[in-house]
């Protein structure tokens, strides 16, 4: 997910031209909305226009090569997920008198 507050937003084109291969604008779109071997492009809409971050290209770009490897595709948790994961954490470390 694209945080807001402290990623850089970057346009489709911006997107194409900062990648080594420089892929059409059209190859963001598809990879946005079909994907590679089932990891999709991260985009928020803003405005009615459609942006990706220079950090979301870099967890696609993480994702896609390691499902090509056959490697363990790396999951990352929502901030809610993370809270209530932290929250368990604290509970249990409570329960034991840590």
């Amino acid at each position: 997910m694209i945080d807001l507050s402290c990623q850089t937003l970057l346009t489709f084109p911006q997107a194409a031209k900062t990648l080594p291969t420089n892929p059409h604008v059209s190859t963001i779109h598809r990879w946005r909305l079909r994907g590679i071997r089932g990891q999709k492009l991260e985009t928020v809409l803003i405005g009615g226009r459609r942006f990706t971050s220079a950090e979301a290209l870099e967890r696609f770009a993480s994702r896609t090569t390691a499902a090509a490897n056959g490697e363990q595709i790396p999951v990352r948790r929502t901030q809610r997920q993370r809270q209530i994961a932290i929250e368990r954490g604290e509970r249990e470390l409570a329960k034991d008198g840590i």
